[in-house]
This record gives structure tokens, sequence and C-alpha cells, in this order.
């Protein structure tokens, strides 16, 4: 248990945050597939990038973490995998689930994949169906299309497949990365509009490795060129999904947030969450050391925000809405109840434990200003929820997170970082 201490008297933060997760798992993969030795800079090191970095050395990759200057040295052989068979396990972390599935169900040898309780319920059918139908051999031990399976064996059957992305915008990306394993003129075509942001990402990430992927006219995703990827260093920006939780402070303590090497023109969709910001009266400046946040002159304001390509942010949202001045409603973020949590209850839970109305319809999620009050915060074992929620602490005393170490997901010291910045 963790209990956050209401801020006193505010002063302005300038705080610095880990590397990007999103950045740094598919720079992982990429460098992987790529020929020849890469070095990777500003690495996040947490729960869901080790087990990332412990899948590839399993699966024989020679790997050199220097966790000191954050800092990943690995070998990739052009696609080829140096073990024919290994067990890999990606523990809760959804991008190595989704990536390194597709990247060996595009292979040929035979791997037996396992994961968290957790991530066993998290979507992965879409995925599972896609690679089976594209020539994988896939065996499930338990519930079918779920983990833990054995995959592999791969033979070419099409030269096209459709991928629904409602659930997750990381299926696409995951067949994208390892599309230089398919013939060059393999087409994908993707049905639904969930995280588009993050498959820019990845397109914008496979370009800087020497890949281009086109978007042809009828909406499909295919390779350019016949290029593998050309092994490179690569520096990786800040966590902007972490970035956020001390922007949200601005409004919050109205005092000026800076976050170091944080850059609006950054690859991260998350960005636009400082824009969110900007609507509720707050300002910025892109200066050169990073993005300067800067608070209303008086109480932020409230309205209708459409999350749906930066989801991750409904958390950090519905944090601060309770202060705003008026309703917040978060809008078209019906994806995020497959996510760690069921992130809407958890915001509809969590909320109404603090005596503030939150309601629930479809996709959106209304909440009303008032005072919360003190309560237990149920993480339902979500980095985003403990980190989000934290939020309120600074301003009401007697918030308490349950079960604070899930933050080491993505964040391993957040709550240390947190006290530095703010006390």
């Amino acid at each position: 248990m963790y209990e956050v201490k209401s801020v006193e008297q505010p002063h302005d933060i300038e705080t610095s945050v880990p590397g990007s997760k999103s950045i740094t798992n598919r720079a992982l993969l990429i460098a992987a597939l790529a020929e020849g030795t890469s070095v990777l800079h500003g690495v996040l090191l947490s729960d869901d990038s080790r087990h990332f970095m412990q899948a590839l050395y399993d699966l024989g990759f020679p790997i050199h973490v220097d966790e000191e200057e954050e800092t990943v040295t690995i070998e990739g052989f052009g696609g080829e995998i140096p073990n024919e068979e290994a067990d890999v396990y990606v523990g809760s972390a959804g991008t190595a689930a989704r990536f390194l599935t597709a990247f060996l169900g595009l292979s040929k040898g035979k791997y037996r994949m396992d994961a968290s309780e957790q991530m066993k319920k998290r979507p992965m059918k879409e995925l599972l169906v896609a690679l089976e139908d594209m020539g994988s051999q896939i065996e499930y031990e338990e519930e079918e299309y779920c983990f833990p399976f054995t995959i592999g064996n791969f033979e070419c059957k099409k030269n096209k497949i459709t991928i629904d992305v409602e659930k997750s915008s990381q299926f696409l990306s995951a067949l994208l990365i390892s599309s230089v394993l398919l013939p060059q003129n393999f087409m994908i075509k993707m049905t639904g509009s969930h995280g588009m942001a993050y498959v820019s990402m990845t397109m914008r990430m496979m370009q800087q490795f020497g890949v281009h992927i086109e978007r042809t006219i009828t909406g499909s995703y295919r390779r350019k060129n016949e290029n593998i990827y050309e092994a490179r260093e690569y520096v990786i920006e800040p966590d902007v999904s972490a970035a956020c939780y001390f922007y949200a402070l601005s409004p919050l303590l109205h005092v000026k947030v800076k976050v170091k090497d944080v850059h609006m023109d950054c690859l991260q969709g998350d960005i636009k969450f400082l824009k969110v910001l900007v609507r509720m009266g707050c300002k910025i400046e892109d200066e050169e050391d990073g993005v300067l946040m800067l608070p209303p002159k008086d109480k932020f304001l409230g309205g209708s925000f459409d999350l749906s390509s930066f989801s991750d942010q409904a958390l950090t949202l519905a944090a601060i809405a309770p202060f705003a001045k008026s309703k917040v409603c978060i809008m078209n973020i019906g994806h995020i109840r497959y996510q760690e949590c069921n992130r809407i209850e958890a915001i509809v839970q969590n909320l109404a434990k603090m005596g503030i109305a939150a309601i629930e319809q479809k996709d959106n999620v209304f909440i009303l200003p008032g005072t919360p009050t003190a309560c237990e915060v149920e993480t339902f074992d979500d980095h985003r929820v403990a980190m989000a929620f934290s939020l309120i602490g600074t301003m009401v005393e007697g918030i308490k997170i349950q079960n604070p170490s899930c933050t080491k997901k993505t964040f391993e010291k957040y709550f240390e970082v947190l006290e530095n910045s703010i006390y």
C-alpha cells in the first residue's frame, strides 16, 4: 500500500522519465530482425522490456544490457532465429506477447510461448487466427487462442490477410514489423480504426531501420522494398505516456511543468494529451530541453475529448476530471476494457469510492466535478491505474494505492520520481 501525500506548497516541476516502452519493444524486435549489431540507447528497463529481452536471449540472440547506461546491444541475423526450438515467456507484456507471436509464427522453428494469468485473459485471437490462415502451425495447451501454445513451422499459404484491430492495434503492428519475413507483395488489410497513432509509430520506426511500408488506395499495407532491416545505433525517446502524469499536475497543482527531452514532434501518439490540456486552459512552449506546460489562469475547463487514438491517457484524464470547472466526457475508449484490466470499470469504481459521479455510456465515460474523499484505490494489478490515480492524492489526503509495485511493468521508480518532483 502506498499513501500519496497531498501537496501543501506546490512549486514548479522539472523532471525526467524513462525511455518509451512502445519504442523500446519495437526497437528490440526490429534489431533482432536486422542484419548485424544494433545499439539501442535510452532503453526502458522495466518488467515489460525485461521479459522481451529475456525472450530474445532464450531464442539465441546475442544481447548485452548495460542497465547503468540504459543501453542494449543486440546482434540480428537478417530474420533468422538462432535457436530452432525454445520456450518463451512474455509475462504481462502485451507488446512482447503480440510482436513475438507474429515473429515466431512467421518463422520455421517450433516455439512454446507462455504468459502471466493476466496476459492469458487479454485479446490474442484476432492475431492467432490471422497467423493460422497465413500458414502458421499452432497447438493450444489450454483455452483455444490463449497462452500457452506452441507456434511456428510457417509455410506461407496466402498472399493477403485481413486483421481486425478494434481490440488492439498491436495485432497490425506485429504483422507489419515481421512483414520482412513475408513475400514482398504480401498484402495486409486492416479492419477497425483503434490505435492508428501506434501503427504510424511502427511504420516510422521501420523506415528508420530501412524498411518502407506503403498504404495502398484500397487501405491495405505492403512492403515497398525488398530490404531487410539495417542494424544501427538508435536513441529511444522518453516515454510520453509516463510524462503525461507529470504534465497533468500543471492544471491540478497550478504549476509549471517540464519533462526533459519531450517534444511535440515525437513519435508517440500520447503527445496529443498535451493538446487536451491546452483545450482545458493550459499553454505549452516547446523549448530546447523539453516541452514546458503552463497552468490555466483559473480553474481548468471540462469538455468532451476523443481519446480513441491515445487511450492510455483516459485514466489520466479521469483522475483530474473531478477538479475541472464542468463535466468531462472521455469519448471512444471502449477498447480499454480489454487491456491489463477493464479500465473503464476501474475508472467508474474508483471514482465512485471517492464520492465522484462517473457514468459509463457505451464507449464513453462522463465524470462530474466534485470533491474526492479518501479511499483505497483498487489498481487491478494495472500500472496505469496506479499511476493515474496517484494524481488525486496530490490534492486529497488519504488516497492509498493498493499494490503500488505494479508500476514496475513500465515505470519502476514512478513513486520515487513523483515524490522528488512535487515535495
